[in-house]
Order: structure tokens, then C-alpha cells, then sequence
């Protein structure tokens, strides 16, 4: 599941549904950008960001940080901080990208030195270049979820049993 966008999203699409795997995508409403990309089996299209957020956590196991502009850094600070106070499972963040984000990184040093985060919390993000340091990274902390094939409809989200259309709006 990705954002449904283009660039990396698609290539994760893509490389899902050349895999034989389900590729779904939360997409967003942008007055400039940002339409489905074709390699989606499913994707919904929402209007507002936080929509998305609750979305993208729900249906997943583990969150794939790649190199990306404010969007990416509201999903990545949103997820870690839902994580570190408990308020979702402690899914494995992997940060791909070790030099787009050094800097980052080193923001984040800079922070604990300062006191306003803790040591601990950053055992939650997982840098990473390599594709099978990633694999095996998540083959390892997975194993505690005993994965199911899908988590079960909400009633609450108005979800139900039946397979979605393509799109939906939101």
C-alpha cells in the first residue's frame, strides 16, 4: 500500500503487481499533482491528509520511509510519535536512504543531546540502503504480528466484507 501517487509509489505499485502481490494506494486530492498511478489494483481518493494517515496505519504491518519531501516527513513524524506513545503497535519504521536523510538523523542527535527526545525512542527507525537488509529487517520484526491476509472490515469506517469498487472518494 502506498500513497497511489507517482515516482517511488508507482514503482512500488508496479513492483507489487508484477509480484502477484495486491497493489493498493490512498490517494490525495491536490490542486497540482498527485493522481492515481495506473499500477494500482485498488486505491481511494480522499481530500484531506489526515484521512490518509489513519488509512495508511490501518492497513499496515510496517512503514517503508523513502526519500521524499514534506508529505513524506508529516507520515514518517506522524507514525513515529502514534508508535513511541503507544498509540498504535510497534511497527518497524525503515528509513531507506542513508544519505538523503543524515541529516535528519543528525537533527535528531541534536534533539536527544538537547533533551526534548528520548534514546529509546529512536530504536523505533531502522536506516537502511540495501534491499535485503530490509527484507530480512522485516521478515524478523513481523514475525510478532502473526500476519492475517487482511485486517477485518470496520463498521465503524463503513467498510464491509464485499470487495470495493476500483475508487471510492472520501
Amino acid at each position: 500500500m502506498t500513497g497511489g501517487g507517482p515516482g517511488l509509489m508507482e514503482g512500488a505499485n508496479r513492483g507489487a503487481q508484477e509480484a502477484n502481490g495486491p497493489s493498493l494506494g490512498c490517494n490525495i486530492q491536490l490542486p497540482h499533482e498527485q493522481k492515481p498511478n495506473p499500477y494500482l489494483d485498488r486505491y481511494v481518493t480522499m481530500k484531506h491528509f489526515f484521512v490518509r494517515k489513519v488509512l495508511l496505519c490501518k492497513y499496515s504491518y510496517a512503514f517503508v520511509i523513502m526519500p521524499g519531501g514534506f508529505g513524506t516527513m508529516d507520515e514518517l513524524f506522524e507514525v513515529l510519535t502514534l508508535v513511541q506513545t503507544g498509540k498504535i503497535q510497534d511497527f518497524p519504521l525503515v528509513v531507506m536512504g542513508r544519505e538523503y536523510y543524515a541529516e535528519l538523523q543528525e537533527m535528531l542527535s541534536v534533539m536527544m543531546r538537547a533533551g526534548t527526545i528520548n534514546a529509546e525512542d529512536m530504536r523505533h527507525l531502522y536506516y537502511t540502503d540495501s534491499v535485503e537488509d530490509l527484507r530480512d529487517y522485516l521478515a524478523v520484526t513481523l514475525k510478532k504480528f502473526r500476519m492475517i491476509p487482511r485486517p477485518r472490515p470496520s463498521r465503524l469506517l463503513g467498510e464491509s466484507g464485499v470487495k470495493p469498487s476500483r475508487e471510492k472518494s472520501s
